[in-house]
């Protein structure tokens, strides 16, 4: 008969850094998108990961929280890099020195996380909406980011709204320039206003996106297309949680989401 073994000494999975940062870069081709965000592995932590925490957006107030929680690294969709040199000094400083102090590991996601065909920001929403017949959508630097399909059932633009309304928890923004019902639709998680016109030469009667921009405020009304705004921030919580689920089914390690929304 085996030992009995107490559950209080018993070892806690683990993974190293190198393994679970190889392995979210292989996962997630990071390498695929002419992306300015540098993603994967922004800041070098601790060498052994045993526990994780994902947020949208990187700051003071997101690293401290992973901090104190306990994680070794910290899942991002927004990092600290996007393209150009940054002085280590004022905000910029304090975020490095938050996450160095903690020995936190930063890793961050951007295009790839939304363009993911399994746990990407739009693929997520697409599953939520029960979106059929899903072709690609939304051009970003010549790849599709996005995701168009067809409600399994034609709903009023109203009705439509308030259903990303309980499903985000944000109230949505709704510019109606195509028909009162939504049937065929287009999603492109963040800022994806300027996918309207795309939205357009595809047949689709709306636009599904995160925040409005003003140069594109007439574009949902000039080429007869619905557009609802469910924010930048609350439409992009999917895929962060989504990875970070993965990464326990993958691994074992458990996962904490750090809810930080901006109202954006």
């Amino acid at each position: 008969m085996p030992p009995m073994t107490d559950s209080s000494t018993r070892k806690s999975p683990e993974v190293s850094r190198e393994d679970l940062v190889r392995w979210l870069n292989d996962y997630l081709k990071i390498d695929a998108y002419p992306d300015p965000s540098m993603n994967g592995l922004q800041i070098e932590g601790t060498g052994t990961i045993a526990r994780v925490a994902a947020s949208v957006d990187t700051s003071v107030k997101t690293l401290q929280h992973a901090a104190d929680s306990g994680a070794d690294i910290l899942l991002v969709h927004h990092g600290l890099f996007w393209g150009d040199p940054l002085a280590v000094t004022g905000p910029h400083r304090t975020r490095l020195q938050t996450a160095l102090a903690a020995d936190l590991n930063l890793y961050a996601a951007h295009i790839p996380l939304d363009a993911h065909p399994e746990i990407g920001n739009n693929a997520m929403i697409a599953n939520a909406l029960s979106l059929e017949n899903r072709v690609p959508f939304g051009d970003w630097a010549g790849h599709k980011i996005g995701l168009a399909g067809e409600l399994p059932l034609e709903q009023t633009l109203q009705d439509f709204a308030d259903r990303m309304q309980k499903l985000t928890g944000e109230i949505c923004l709704v510019h109606g320039g195509g028909q009162p019902t939504v049937k065929r639709l287009g999603i492109v998680s963040g800022g994806g206003a300027g996918a309207v016109a795309e939205a357009a030469a595809m047949g689709l009667d709306t636009l599904l996106t995160g925040e409005p921009e003003h140069k594109h405020f007439y574009d949902s009304f000039e080429n007869g297309v619905n557009v609802v705004f469910a924010g930048h921030y609350e439409t992009e919580v999917f895929g962060v949680r989504a990875l970070a689920a993965k990464i326990e089914e993958e691994f074992g390690l458990p996962w904490q989401f750090l809810h930080h929304p901006t109202g954006l």
